[in-house]
This record gives C-alpha cells, structure tokens and sequence, in this order.
C-alpha cells in the first residue's frame, strides 16, 4: 500500500503556485496559499507573530516559495503529501526510519484516520468543539464521494473561557460569499456547498478565527472563540465588519456591557438607563426621571423586557439608579423602528435587556463598594459544560447622604435592593432549558411619616428545541408583578395604606425557520393575561377612622399571532416583512357604563350599567401590525434603508406629571377607553468609514398618534372608579431626524448625536366635552426639539482612561399662570394655552477616570477604580416648575435634583 502511495506521488504532477506578498502576516500568507492549492497548513499563529513576508513568486513549487519566505529566518516547514507543518526554532522530520516496514507505515497512517476521526461525529453523535483553526473537522456521514450540492451547518458559539453564547457572531463563507448570525442563545444555521469549506468567525469583543471543514451531509459544528485583546499601538478592523450599513433594520440600536461601563453615571455605578439616553432619537423629560421618551412617544410606550420578563418601572432610589445590574447584563438592544414582528402591545419603542447565562467552565465572580451602594455577584458550573448559575445581588445605604441635605429633609431615608438568579441548563444537543428570577425593592420616605414602598418581581422559564438544522422554537412561560404601598402610621386616628398592584402570566412560542442563507422565517403566538388592582385606599390599624375604598379589579387577555420575513433579494436588496395580528379581550367580572352617544362622558349622560360576570368577554379589539424594512447597498460601505410600521397599545398610563412614577396607575382599554394606535415612516442612509471604524447615520422619520389619553383640566386620576369621565382621546404627530457619527476603536472612541423632534398632539371634537387650545395643535409635555449627546473614552494605556459625557436639551413644556382676575368676589388665576411655555433648556457634564489593576493572568482577584464627577460645572438644572401665592402675591420656584457637581468613587474587584 506504502509503495502505491508512494508512486502515485512521483506520478502526480507537481502543483505550481503563483503569489504577490508585501508586509503579510502568516495568516493571510497562508490563506492565499490554501485557496490556491490542496495543502493544509498546521502552526502556531503566537509564534509567528514577528514574521512578515514580502515577495513575489511566479508558478513555483511549494517548498521554493517557502525556502524564500523563511530565508534567514529560525521558521521551518516540513511537508507530508498535502499537510504542511510550520514550525520555529525546530525541525519536523516526516520521512520513515530507516528498517521501518510497510506494516509499521499502515500503522501510522491508521493512526493518523483515528486522530481525524476524533474531530467528526462519533458513533453516538457527539457535537464536536471546534476550538482550533488548524484542525480539519468532518462533519457528517462520511463517504468515499462527496455528492455534489448543497447541506446545512449549524451549532452554538461560545466564549472559550465561560462556555457563554456569543450573540451576534458572523460567520462567513467566502467561497460563495454568504454569511449569517448568530442569535440571542449563539446559535447559528448556514447552507454551504458540500465538501472542503473555511468559515471565517467574527464576534463583538471576540478574536477574529476561521474553522476548516469538510461538510459530507448535514451536520453540527459548535465553535469556541477568545476575547479579543487589543494593542493600543494598532487596531485593525475587518471590512466585513459592516452590520449597521448591511443590516435592513433601521432605529436598531445595541450596546454591550463594555461600552455601557464606560459613560460617566451618578455615583460611579453603570446604568443601562443613561447610556440610552445618550443615543439619537432617545429623550427624558428631566433629571432623576423614571423612564424615557423615544421619538416623540410617551413613557409608557416603551415596552422593557429584562430576559422577557416586563419591567414597568425601571429605576431605583427616586430614578438616580437603573433597576437592572450592570454586573449582570450581557447586552441591550433598543427598537425604535423595525420592532420585531414578535412583540406587540407598545407604541414607540421594546428594549431589551439581556442577562448573561453565567460562566460554565469555572466560578468567578465580582464585587463593588461605592458611597451610596454595594453589588456582588457569583457565577459558575452546577454541572460542567452543561448547568450553570449566575446569582447577583445590590444594595443601598444612603440615609448617610440624605442626613447631609438641608434640615427639611433631616428625616428623611431611603433604600432599595434587587437580586438576579439565572440557571441554563443543556438537556442534550437540542434542548436547553433557561430559568430567570427577578426581585426588587424600594422604600423611602422624605421629612415625613408617609412611606412609599414599590417592587417588581418576575419569574421566566424558556425551553429551546432544535427540531433539525434549519427549525428551532423557543417557548417560554412567566410571570410579572408590580405593586406600590403608600402609608402613613405615625397619627393612629388618620393611618391609612394606599396599593396598587398589576398581576400578568405571559405565554409564547416563536420558532425560526432557516430556509436557506438568504430566506429566513419568524412565526409564533403570544399571549398575555393582565389583572390589575387600580386602588385600594384602606384604614392601617384598629384605630384608624379612613373610609375603605376599592376601585374594582379588571382584567384582559392580549394575544398574538405573527409571521416575518427575511428575503435577500439580491446582494444589494435585502427586504424584511411581516405581519402581526392583536387580538384584545376585555373580561369580567365588571360594570360598564353606557353613555349617550354623541355627548360627553359625565355622570349625567349615563344611560345605563352593565355587569358581567367572571371571565365573561365584554369586548374584543382586533387589528392588524403591519411590519416593513428594506436595505440597498448603494456601495460596500453605503446603504439606504426604508421602514414602516404599525402599533397598538391596550395598556395606558394614568398620570399628570411628565415621567412614570412609583405611584402612577395603570388602566386597561375597555368599552369606553380604545387601544391607541400609531403608525411610523422612516428613511436612513448609513455610512462607514476609515476602514470601518466611523460609522455615519442620519434617519428621519415621521409618526401619527391616535387615541392618546391626555387629560381634562382638574382630572383625578387616583382612585377614580369611572376614569373615562376625567379622560380624553387626542390625535397627534411626531417628527424629527436624528444623526449619528460612532468611532468603534482606537486610543479615542465614543460616539456624538444630534436630534431634532417634534410632538404635537391636539383634542377637536366638541363632543368629548372640552376642546384644549380651541381645537388646534398644542406641544406634548414630553417635547423637546433638540437634543445633543457626546460621549467619548480615550484609553492612555491598558490600566488608565478617561470618560467624558455632554448633554444638552430644549426644556420641556409647560403652562403657566399669566394673570389674575376677579370673579364671584374672589380672586382667579388666568392659565396660558396648554404647553405655551418651557423651562430652561438642560446642560450636565460628567467626567471619570478610570483605573485598572495590573493585567497579570494568574492572580486570585482583579481591582479596579473608576472617579469622578457628576454635573461637573455645577449647572442647576430645572427638574419642574411650581407656584405659591403667599398675601395675595404668585411667585415662580424652580427645583433642582442635582443643583451642585457630586463627586463619587467606586472599588470594583472581580475573582
């Protein structure tokens, strides 16, 4: 056999390659030769680092051309039929001993089949890992032919260190130059050519790699990939790193963890909230504000899922902190266009938030002392490889702080806390079961007896099946709760507990189907089960002379069916297009007014009330969500993209201030309060440059509002058991354009935003009983037409950097007082049109420095520091505006949050 093998190979004509190689690396030295032969190299890239190889060979033999490029060097080669082996400082001898018989050569080459066969499939179908780009790895049935055509990869991607999923990872076929991503569990499914194939991996954070295969039918692939660690002196950035000019979602926005750390925040602790805010199209109404307007949407339009659970109120400690740990989150991504055919119920934006799975190969874990706050958090492997946990917990002790303030918050305290618990769990190669917990909770209380207590719980388990390589499903089941307490103990006689509570099970099954590199489907069912407690106003204690009153419960069931579309058309044209359609069920037990039609809905135009029992459906909503999104490629690195989009929401919030409060209520659409509904234009061209570096954008959009719920001069909204009399519907417009420039690396990277927006809303039936403004357009409380964001991090070394952030926005609306008259033999107070007048425009600057420990790899813990200053020049900002008359005289106050530069300090350490 030795001796067929053997003269085949004298007979074999010799392969000559030509090649041009100025200044290369020994990776593109190699791919080029590869690409161009049937050789296989095998090396040690970290060896050959120092290695650059410039010359230019016409139809030569291998072993000439590598004679050349090794010349003068300590690099040698030894080649054994196709395999080629690089080497440094010593030599590989590939010839047999002598006396070594041919028995002892079919050894050795039986060996060699075994060590290959190590990399494929095994007798019970074991997924190989792929952890190594100079292995050559078969992937399926093995044959003696490969059948000409096509079959499908597919497998997880995860970080080499925590076993974690690497979302958003490329992986790149240049043969036939297709390409996909992984999705938010790693995963990933391409259709290739059968036979020899080399897939180039890219992830955000990770080192580029490639994987070398020989695909025989369809099969699995998982791929391991390292951190990547950049040199300060040089970065050096793929051309194919192009997402955001390739993608055809537009209003797509997502950030990892790494990036959210390095924005200035109050107090040194990272918050997911404020970096949001620093992106185009994304506004808040003031300071120390609970939510975020997206444009020109109300808060409560924004729907925010922390691992699928429904998080209403997001924030911490009067809105100073987000509700979700930055040590915790793996990544967030915000839409506010292109909203996937798969969430529903949310007028302007869905925010996710991702939560990492925790770390599967070993315990690690991580800590934060700062002046108002503590965090810790643990991860590791219950089962290696297989199980993992990640448990996080923070806390406050910020009386210290209050106690410091002016005497008339001397008695004041405050606290909060949240823990995070996530367990993922690999039942075989295609079941994985993820299970995520939630609990937060707030109290405080500021110079007086009245508490307020709020909190959010959740609770999701997610079940992940591949049916084959193409098909998977994920189908998850929760439940949200959130409650708010308002009492007051201290006068027994007047002691009184006011609550407010939502109740929601969720349901859902979406599935994804591959159809092949260019066509990929999205179809599924959700539904959602709200109870809501509008109120309950209760005497505390035996002594206590508080009247009860209940507003009664309610409840809905909101379900969905959608199906979505991603079809590249051609290498230029990519369309995505679904179709989402709502099904809303308003249920009893409840009583309904009837009020006369064509009037409006006061107590004396009731005509009759209706009471239905439990479960019972008293009204249904329907409607169609129209989803829309195409890319064009004007040129590799220019693209125009278009979108349109529809919306419902079924759920409203009740409130008179400008941002979301812990006592705010929640109100359900019923037969006398419709969904609101918005439909959305927008158009964008995206740019990138210097080799990718700079990404350029500018979209402009434009949206219409129907059925928004603003409110009737003097409504009460609390414990209001027929709020629809003390409500509004309004129709409105919003319109603007946002700019985007991002530099992603080098020493200076960060990014600067612009947007200019509009919000007009506008009540012109004189049947609803009051027309605001005669009937015209009026400006929406949460308006503010320009908004500029700059945040930038320039990196001295490894260990040192700094972080600058710069805000400035339009103040925001409001109506003011303008004159006294006398009426009735009293004095009254004449108000200007609604939203006729602003508040002072908002500026804040934040600084901070940040300090590494030392980068050795072999040590117990990692330190580091982050200082600085928030509101660095000490502007006092207008949180809002109020009135006082004291002897007949109306005077104007501003009030201030952060009124002077607060300085903090953080210890981070990580085992």
């Amino acid at each position: 056999m030795l001796f067929l093998q053997m003269a085949w190979a004298q007979q074999t004509t010799v392969k000559l390659i030509s090649g041009d190689f100025h200044q290369a690396t020994i990776t593109q030295f190699v791919n080029d030769i590869e690409s161009k032969s049937n050789y296989h190299f095998y090396y040690d890239p970290a060896g050959f680092d120092s290695l650059k190889i410039t010359l230019q060979v016409n139809n030569k033999p291998l072993e000439t051309i590598l004679d050349m490029a090794f010349s003068n060097t300590d690099f040698h080669y030894a080649i054994d039929e196709n395999k080629v082996f690089l080497t440094k400082g010593r030599q590989i001898k590939t010839e047999l001993a002598p006396g070594f018989s041919a028995i002892a050569s079919q050894t050795v080459v039986a060996n060699q089949s075994s060590s290959v066969a190590d990399y494929t499939v095994d007798k019970e179908k074991k997924i190989p890992e792929a952890t190594t780009e100079n292995k050559l790895y078969e992937i399926g049935n093995k044959t003696n032919n490969i059948t000409p055509g096509n079959s499908v990869l597919s497998g997880y991607i995860r970080d080499i260190k925590s076993g974690e999923a690497v979302v958003g990872a490329s992986i790149y076929l240049p043969s036939t130059k297709a390409g996909v991503a992984t999705d938010q569990f790693g995963y990933y499914s391409i259709t290739m050519p059968r036979g020899r194939n080399i897939l180039v991996i890219r992830g955000l954070g990770m080192r580029d790699t490639r994987r070398q295969i020989i695909l025989y039918t369809d099969g699995k692939l998982n791929i391991e990939l390292q951190e990547q660690v950049n040199t300060l002196k040089e970065v050096k950035i793929s051309a194919d790193k192009v997402a955001n000019v390739r993608s055809a979602e537009l209003g797509v926005s997502k950030l990892t963890i790494a990036t959210i750390k390095q924005i200035p925040a109050a107090f040194g602790e990272a918050d997911v909230l404020r970096v949001v805010l620093t992106l185009p199209g994304v506004k808040s109404v003031g300071e120390a504000t609970t939510g975020f307007n997206v444009r020109g949407g109300a808060a409560d339009e924004n729907l925010i899922l922390l691992d699928g659970a429904t998080i209403y109120n997001p924030a911490h400690f009067f809105g100073f902190f987000a509700a979700f740990n930055p040590d915790i989150v793996k990544d967030i991504e915000l839409y506010k266009s292109s909203i996937p055919e798969k969430y529903g119920g949310r007028l302007s934006s869905v925010l996710e938030i991702n939560n990492r799975e925790g770390n599967k190969k070993i315990f690690t874990g991580s800590a934060g002392i700062g002046l108002l706050t503590s965090r810790f958090n643990i991860e590791g492997p219950i089962i290696k490889d297989k199980t993992s946990f990640i448990f996080g917990a923070r806390t406050t002790y910020s009386d210290w702080l209050l106690n410091l303030l002016p005497e008339a918050y001397k008695h004041s305290s405050a606290s909060f806390n949240d823990f995070n618990l996530g367990i993922s769990h690999q039942i075989d190669d295609k079941n994985n079961i993820y299970l995520t917990g939630y609990l937060s909770n707030d109290k405080f209380k500021l110079n007086s007896d009245t508490q307020y207590s709020y909190s959010n719980k959740s609770a999701v388990l997610k079940w992940k099946h591949n049916f084959n390589n193409k098909l998977y499903s994920v189908v998850s089941a929760g439940v949200d709760r959130y409650q708010y307490d308002v009492s007051s103990t201290v006068n027994p006689v007047n002691a009184f507990d006011l609550g407010f509570k939502i109740n929601q099970s969720n349901f859902r099954a979406d599935f994804t189907y591959y159809i092949n590199n260019k066509h990929t489907l999205d179809f599924g069912v959700n539904s959602i089960l709200y109870k809501i407690n509008p109120g309950t106003f209760e005497p505390d204690g035996p002594q206590s002379l508080i009247i009860p009153q209940v507003v009664p419960a309610e409840q809905a069931l909101e379900s969905g069916i959608y199906l979505g579309d991603k079809y590249d058309v051609s290498s230029k044209l990519t369309i995505n297009a679904g179709v989402r359609f709502n099904v809303y069920n308003y249920l009893g037990p409840q009583t309904v007014d009837q009020y006369a039609p064509n009037l409006p809905k006061e107590p004396v135009n009731v005509l009759d009330s209706t009471t239905y029992k439990s479960g019972k459906i008293i009204n249904t909503y329907s409607s169609p969500d129209i989803r829309l999104s195409a890319r064009y490629l004007l040129s590799d690195d220019l693209s125009l993209k278009a979108g349109y989009n529809t919306m419902h929401q079924y759920i409203h919030l009740l409130t008179n201030s400008t941002s979301i409060s812990p006592t705010d209520v929640y109100k359900l659409s019923d037969p006398n309060i419709k969904p609101e509904h918005g439909d959305q234009v927008s158009l964008g061209l995206f740019k990138n440059a210097k080799q990718n570096t700079i990404e350029l954008s500018v979209e402009v959009y434009y949206k219409r509002l129907r059925d928004y719920l603003d409110y009737k001069s003097g409504a009460v909204l609390l414990l209001n058991e027929h709020i629809e009399q003390d409500v509004i519907n309004t129709q409105g417009k919003a319109y603007g354009a946002e700019f985007l420039i991002k530099k992603t690396a080098g020493k200076l990277n960060g990014w600067f935003s612009y947007t200019y927006s509009r919000t007009f809303l506008k009540q012109d039936d004189p049947n609803a009983g009051e027309l605001i403004n005669n009937g015209a357009y009026y400006p929406a409380n949460w308006d503010e037409p320009h908004a500029f964001n700059f945040t930038g991090n320039y990196k001295f070394t490894h260990r040192y950097s700094i972080s600058l952030d710069l805000n400035y926005n339009t103040g925001r609306p409001i109506t003011l007082p303008i004159a006294k008259y006398e009426y009735a033999g009293s004095e009254r107070v004449f108000y200007s049109d609604r939203n006729e007048y602003r508040i002072p425009y908002y500026f804040r600057s934040d600084f901070s420095i940040n300090i590494e420990g030392n980068h050795r790899v072999h040590q117990r813990t990692h330190n580091s520091w982050t200082i600085g200053v928030y509101n660095l020049t000490g502007r006092q900002n207008a949180y809002s505006t109020f009135f006082t008359e004291q002897s007949g005289v109306i005077s104007g106050y501003k009030l201030s949050i952060f009124a002077s530069p607060i300085p903090f300090i953080n210890y981070n350490i990580r085992f």
